[in-house]
C-alpha cells in the first residue's frame, strides 16, 4: 500500500492499511489511521495525528508550520484531524503557533481545492468548504457550515453551525448559527434549506426565525435586541443556541445587509 517513491521517516506511525501514493512525505511525529488514503506529493509534516477512512489529495500539505512572524520553528504544536474527511488537491493545514497549542478538525469534513486552514483554526463536524477559501488563525468554524468558493475569513472571527457564507464574501465578524452571510459583513437571511435539511423540526424553525427577526430586522440596537431575545423563553436548543452565541460573543456580529456601508 506505499509506493516505492514515498518517503517516511522512521518514527512515523501508520496503520497496516493505510495507501501511500507517488513522492509522498510524512515525517517523524506522525500518526495516521486505519483507511486513509494519502495521493501523490501530498506532504504531512510535525506533530500530526490523522484519524481513519480520510482522503489527501495530490499536494496537499498538512501541519506545516504556520504564517506568523513571532513563531518559533521549535516549538512543539500539533495538528489533529478526525474520520473521515476529505481533503483534496493543494489544501493547506498548518500546526498551533504556540507551544502546546493544537490546529483540531473533527469528522466527515469536505475541504475543496487550495482551501487554506491557519494555524489554531477550529473546524466541528460535517463541514463544507469550497474552492480557494481561506480561514486566518483562531477561527473556530461549528458543524454543518458552508463556506462557498473564494471567502476570506479574518483572524479570531467564530461561525455558528449550519451557517452558510455566500462565495467571495469577506468576513470580520462573528457570523450566528444559522444565518446566511454575505458580501462583507452582511447578513442576508437564514439559512432555511440547510436547516430543513439538517432535519430542524418546524417549531424551532418557527423561534429562530422569531430571534433572526429581533436580531436583524427589528432596527433595535444589539444591546436592547438581546434583552428582548432573553425574555422570549425559548424552548427549542437551536433558538437557545442562537441566543446563546449573540450574548456571548466577544467580536461584533454581521449587520443587516441595508445597514452595512462596507458592502457593495
Amino acid at each position: 500500500m506505499i509506493h516505492p517513491t514515498a518517503l517516511i521517516a522512521s518514527g512515523a506511525c501508520l496503520a497496516d492499511d493505510v495507501d501511500v501514493g507517488p513522492y509522498v512525505i510524512i515525517d517523524e511525529h506522525v500518526s495516521i489511521g486505519s483507511g486513509t488514503k494519502i495521493m501523490a506529493h501530498a506532504v504531512v509534516r510535525g506533530h500530526t495525528t490523522i484519524g481513519e477512512r480520510n482522503q489527501i489529495h495530490m499536494g496537499a500539505i498538512i501541519g506545516h508550520d504556520p504564517q506568523d512572524m513571532a513563531f518559533d520553528p521549535a516549538a512543539e504544536s500539533y495538528v489533529r484531524i478526525g474520520n473521515d474527511n476529505i481533503f483534496r488537491e493543494y489544501c493547506t493545514i498548518h500546526r498551533g503557533t504556540k507551544p502546546g497549542s493544537v490546529t483540531c478538525i473533527g469528522d466527515n469534513n469536505f475541504l475543496m481545492v487550495n482551501v487554506h486552514v491557519a494555524h489554531n483554526v477550529q473546524i466541528g463536524n460535517r463541514v463544507i468548504i469550497a474552492n480557494n477559501t481561506m480561514l486566518a488563525g483562531y477561527v473556530k468554524v461549528a458543524d454543518r457550515v458552508f463556506i462557498s468558493g473564494g471567502a476570506a475569513v479574518h483572524q479570531f472571527c467564530s461561525i455558528g453551525s449550519l451557517a452558510m457564507i455566500s462565495g467571495q464574501s469577506g468576513v470580520s465578524q462573528n457570523v450566528p448559527p444559522f444565518v446566511i452571510a454575505l458580501g462583507r459583513n452582511s447578513v442576508e437571511g437564514l439559512n432555511l434549506v440547510g436547516l430543513r435539511r439538517a432535519g430542524v423540526s418546524s417549531e424551532a424553525i418557527r423561534e429562530i426565525k422569531e430571534a433572526y427577526g429581533l436580531m436583524y430586522r427589528s432596527r433595535l440596537l444589539r444591546t436592547e435586541a438581546i434583552e428582548q431575545l432573553q425574555a422570549c423563553c425559548f424552548e427549542s436548543d437551536e433558538a437557545r443556541e442562537f441566543l446563546s452565541f449573540v450574548v456571548t460573543s466577544d467580536r461584533p456580529l454581521l449587520q443587516p445587509r441595508s445597514r452595512n456601508r462596507d458592502d457593495g
